[in-house]
């Protein structure tokens, strides 16, 4: 997975976000991964229906048989 700076985070859109306060970046498909399995490994199921929700927005193969 590519790794943000703290400068590039601060640079991505909110819509490359999934969770509040600019929280699990869905800004490429392998961060898009990774906050789903963050997500379900820490979140609450509300936030977890939230994460899933904007990944599969953005990204709507991820999760099937890519």
């Amino acid at each position: 997975m590519s790794k943000l700076t703290g400068k590039q985070r601060d640079a991505l859109p909110a819509s490359d976000f999934a969770g509040p306060d600019r929280s699990y970046p869905i800004n490429d498909m392998n961060h898009a991964r990774n906050a789903l399995s963050r997500v379900s490994q820490h979140g609450y199921p509300e936030l977890k229906a939230k994460v899933r929700a904007a990944v599969h927005r953005k990204y709507p193969d991820i999760g099937k048989g890519e």
